[in-house]
Order: structure tokens, then C-alpha cells, then sequence
């Protein structure tokens, strides 16, 4: 019997220590995938100075604490509202929903958008648009804040899957001739966020 409970303690530790490999290895692919896209000429956002020097994104360590599971809570009645952006640009966008969620012993909520644009688009209906500051903004992060990609096919059973691992920054953060939404103050979070991509760029 005392053989029988090892087994199966070896065998949920090594299933753990597995998971959480094949975890790490997702998202040092989704990394490479972001770096490859910053070094290609034809579509980087990198000014050309920048662009020559580039060598990769810089990331906080992969931390799977910070893939939650929120409860999910649509707002169909949001009325529209133009997004402040780094520029003149004044887009229109709309509140999805509300995700809550715990998030290191404290219980969060982010609100989750879609724009006017996307809602209409015949060509992709599904993207919504999760931004949002956090207390390592200014320090480790980009000062304006980060982005989250998440889609209406995401959400299922009112409950939607944030992972801040793979957060990362608009592009103005690296050239001032985009044009960025800045997240909403309902979106500033009262805790450091230290997952996901940093501050700056890595050079040769």
C-alpha cells in the first residue's frame, strides 16, 4: 500500500512538473514569435535606427500565477465612448464585459472592450480589446500601460482565461507615429503586475 501512494505521488509531481513545462515552452514560443515579428523589416514597428540594433524583447520571468480564470459578466447596454489615444485619433469603442478575478490574493476586476470598428467589420467581429495599467508601469513596464489580445470565442460558460504572460506593449511604445489607446482609469490596477513583456528593447 505504501508503494502503491509513492507511485502515485511520483506520478502526480512529475505530471505538474511536466505541465508547467510544456506551459513555459508555449510562451518562450509566443516570445520568439513576437521578437520575429519586431526583426522583420516589412513589418516591424521599429523606426530604422532602432530597428538595426534590435535583438529581442525583453520579458519578465514566465510565472504561470499569472494565467488566471476570470468570471465573465457582459455589459450589452454599454453605451459607446471615444478612448483617449496618444495622438488626436478618437476612436470609438464599447464595453464587452467585466472579468473578475483573483490575481495573488487580491480580487480584481478589468473591463474589456470592443471597438466600433471591429463590431462592424465584416471581416473580423470577433476581437476584443483588453488594455490596462498597472504599478509596475514607469519602472520595469512601459509607462502607458499594456495589452492583452482576447476574443468573444474566448469566452465560455461566462468565464474568460487572462494570461499576463503574454501582455504586451502598444506600438507607440517604440514609435511615436502610432497612434495608441491609453486604458481607461477602471483599468488601472493597484498592484505590480510583473509578468508579460517590459520595458524597452534588448540590443546586439
Amino acid at each position: 500500500m505504501k508503494a502503491f501512494f509513492t507511485s502515485l505521488f511520483v506520478f502526480f509531481y512529475f505530471g505538474i512538473l511536466f505541465s508547467q513545462s510544456n506551459y513555459e515552452q508555449k510562451i518562450r514560443q509566443y516570445q520568439k514569435n513576437q521578437t520575429e515579428t519586431f526583426q522583420n523589416k516589412k513589418i516591424s514597428p521599429l523606426a530604422e535606427k532602432d530597428l538595426k540594433n534590435f535583438r529581442a524583447l525583453p520579458y519578465f520571468p514566465i510565472d504561470q500565477n499569472y494565467r488566471v480564470i476570470a468570471s465573465f459578466k457582459r455589459t450589452p447596454l454599454a453605451p459607446y465612448f471615444v478612448i483617449k489615444t496618444t495622438t488626436r485619433r478618437k476612436p470609438l469603442y464599447q464595453k464587452y464585459g467585466i472579468a473578475t478575478f483573483f490575481l495573488n490574493g487580491t480580487k480584481l476586476e478589468l473591463s474589456i472592450y470592443q471597438s466600433y470598428t471591429d463590431k462592424y467589420s465584416l471581416v473580423d467581429n470577433q476581437s476584443l480589446f483588453l488594455p490596462f495599467k498597472d504599478r509596475s508601469n514607469g519602472d520595469e513596464s512601459y509607462e502607458g500601460g499594456r495589452y492583452l489580445n482576447v476574443y468573444i470565442s474566448d469566452i465560455l460558460k461566462d468565464q474568460i482565461v487572462l494570461d499576463f504572460n503574454k501582455s504586451y506593449n502598444p506600438y507607440c511604445a517604440y514609435n511615436y507615429q502610432y497612434s495608441c489607446p491609453l486604458p481607461p482609469i477602471e483599468n488601472h490596477l493597484n498592484i505590480a503586475v510583473l509578468a508579460g513583456i517590459k520595458k524597452g528593447l534588448l540590443k546586439k
